[in-house]
């Protein structure tokens, strides 16, 4: 097994040749990113129709928006930090936002299934979407606030077995020196485990991992086909 080494520009750094980025000590990716990401959510949680949000509909943006103010306080502009407070608060925005979107989703379902969902196919089309995109967005920041241990574990080089085995971790030679994975790696990761169904080019490794790309898939599943059959339907 490799050891944990760091970052060249760190003075603990030795002579020894480096281990890979990912491997080694770094500094924290930026925040952007996911802060992106979880606004673009409650922006789609705020526009869906009132008879598929959770009630009052302001609270669960607001809570989001709350956890989310928090972390960017607690790591500003690099995710370097790490603290077991953050950590929950980090766990329980996705799963804030995974409540929202199930509940919406459930409903959704509930009413494509008894046939009172008679939204036009458009507009349907356009719920269903905002959905599966939120969806996709949750699993994302649970798979990156997972793998070994998150982005501040990550960063302080702490677990040296991945969760995620990527095509740079495996051929090093195909990547920057300093490729390690970020919030767009797990973003894609999700997005296309939600539109194949099954791992692409990132392999899930652990027991954890491998189910909760299979409950993406399942979940990501039913919405597109009750969605879209639905929509045929109304069209024809």
């Amino acid at each position: 097994m490799w050891h944990v080494t760091h970052d060249p520009q760190y003075p603990q750094e030795t002579g020894h040749t480096p281990s890979p980025a990912w491997r080694r000590v770094t500094r924290g990716e930026p925040r952007w990113a996911s802060t992106a990401a979880v606004i673009a959510v409650v922006v789609i949680q705020l526009t869906l129709p009132a008879r598929l949000a959770a009630h009052p509909r302001w609270l669960m943006p607001t809570v989001e928006l709350a956890l989310l103010v928090a972390l960017v306080v607690g790591n500003p502009h690099r995710i370097e930090r790490d603290s077991r407070p953050l950590r929950f608060l980090e766990l329980g925005l996705a799963l804030v936002i995974g409540g929202a979107n199930a509940y919406s989703a459930v409903r959704l379902v509930t009413g494509l299934i008894r046939g009172t969902e008679t939204a036009a196919a458009g507009a349907l089309l356009l719920i269903g979407g905002g959905i599966w995109l939120t969806n996709m967005v949750i699993f994302a920041l649970l798979y990156w606030e997972l793998d070994r241990g998150g982005p501040a574990a990550r960063a302080q080089g702490e677990r040296d077995v991945p969760d995620f085995l990527f095509v740079q971790m495996q051929s090093p030679e195909l990547a920057p020196p300093r490729w390690e994975p970020a919030f767009f790696d797990y973003f894609y990761l999700s997005f296309t485990n939600s539109t194949a169904f099954s791992p692409t080019d990132v392999m899930p490794i652990t027991r954890w991992a491998k189910a909760l790309m299979l409950a993406q898939s399942a979940v990501s599943l039913l919405t597109v086909v009750l969605v879209v059959a639905r929509a045929v339907n109304i069209l024809g």
